[in-house]
């Protein structure tokens, strides 16, 4: 029985499918370059800085809260800080990728 003849898992028919629906819509796979790997690479740095950076703080001003009100917009400000900055990391890597940034 060769490669071909071998029954495939679930996940390499799935892979299969996604791979043939992004060909008939017209999505074009590009590999990354190495000098695009190397940018996505320091921005995950950079944004991993960020992210520790904000849960020091976060942490920092926690201790401080004195009622469950700051308490809660402490945390409200923490989760909105987190997914902002999330949401830029994974806007500037998708530029890298594309070769916009």
């Amino acid at each position: 029985m060769s490669e071909d003849d071998a029954p495939k898992t679930a996940y390499e028919i799935i892979l299969e499918r996604l791979k043939k629906k992004d060909r008939d819509e017209g999505v074009e796979e590009r590999p990354v370059t190495d000098e695009q790997r190397a940018r996505i690479g320091e921005l995950r740095k950079v944004y991993e800085a960020r992210l520790a950076e904000r849960e020091i703080f976060y942490q920092s001003s926690r201790r401080k809260a004195v009622d469950l009100e700051a308490l809660d917009k402490l945390e409200e400000e923490y989760r909105r800080d987190r997914e902002r900055i999330t949401s830029e990391r994974d806007r500037k890597i998708e530029e890298v990728r594309s070769g916009r940034g």
